[in-house]
């Protein structure tokens, strides 16, 4: 297994980077690497990540996107349902304790899950991605080579670890 789950961390890092360079939207590229990598589509989820590009409505103030699509992804494996809302079983909360053990390996691995200041820590600024002159600047900056690319990896790779570790997928084969 340990050679399988290299692989698997190694593919949901490089999906993760690419999907964010290609497509853009770092919870959605987030969602739909650890997705791929693991074989679980879902295509609500992904959908529902749209919004939370760039800290939420490409503000940059809110939670960044990479740790928000992971825990989406967590709660789409392990979450409370609608037809059960009252869950006597609990379930919600140990969603909760998983989405905070992926902020805790994200804060480990950034020192915050806030966009704006991972943007600092990448960039030495925050960029305002709503506004097409500082999207400009954030681009010519690296933000779709290396920068966000990368937290989009790393985000990736983390939820991967996290879905292995709590054994909530079979292992893929391909």
């Amino acid at each position: 297994m340990g050679e399988m789950r290299e692989e698997l961390l190694e593919k949901a890092y490089k999906l993760g980077f690419e999907y964010e360079k290609i497509y853009k939207g770092c919870c959605q590229s987030t969602i739909a690497a650890v997705q791929d990598t693991l074989n679980i589509r879902e295509d609500s989820v992904f959908k529902a990540g749209t919004g939370w590009a760039a800290g939420g409505g490409l503000t940059g103030i809110g939670i960044c996107g990479g740790c928000m699509g992971g825990s989406m992804v967590l709660s789409q494996l392990l979450g409370r349902v609608r037809s059960n809302f009252e869950d006597p079983e609990r379930v919600r909360f140990k969603s909760y304790e998983l989405t905070k053990k992926l902020i805790d390996a994200f804060i480990d691995e950034f020192g915050t899950i806030n966009c704006w200041n991972i943007h600092y820590i990448k960039f030495g600024r925050p960029y305002y991605i709503n506004d097409l002159e500082e999207f400009n600047k954030f681009e010519e900056a690296g933000g779709h080579v290396d920068k966000c690319t990368d937290v989009v990896g790393k985000a990736s790779q983390i939820a991967v670890n996290l879905i292995l570790d709590e054994r909530l997928v079979e292992t893929p084969k391909d």
